[in-house]
Order: C-alpha cells, then structure tokens, then sequence
C-alpha cells in the first residue's frame, strides 16, 4: 500500500470537509448578522441609572458604620 497516496487523499478529504465547514459558518455568520440588524432597530436599551454625589455620599457613610461595628465586634472577645 502506498502511504503517500492514503495520506494524499486523506488530504483531498479533509480539505473538502473544510470547504463545507467554511460555507456552512458563512450562513450562520450571515443569519446572525441578517438577525442582529433586523431586531437591533426595534429596541429601546434602558438608560444608565446615576447616583447623585450626595447618594453616593449616604451609601458610604452608611457603609463605614456597618464595617465599624463589624470591628468593633470582631475586637472585643
């Protein structure tokens, strides 16, 4: 049996198998893309929600107190 030849057309096979895996991820590619467009027009993404300076500044005052008394705690056993 000649080896080269097997290995050749083992080649010639997996090179076909390659030119239809490349077609068929052209078609999803185009489907998905084809679907993006479609369905991205439509939606109305939601906005950022902000906090004002003075929210943040309760959040984290509010935080310092919780950690305090954790330590607090944690040192007095």
């Amino acid at each position: 049996m000649n080896l080269l030849a097997t290995i050749k057309r083992e080649e010639r096979a997996l090179e076909r198998q390659l030119d239809k895996l490349q077609q068929q991820l052209e078609g999803v590619r185009a489907a998905a893309q084809a679907l993006g467009r479609s369905t991205g027009n439509g939606l109305n993404r939601a906005k950022k929600r902000v906090l004002s300076a003075a929210a943040r500044g309760r959040i984290s005052r509010a935080a310092r107190r919780r950690w305090a008394k954790i330590r607090a705690g944690a040192k007095k056993p």
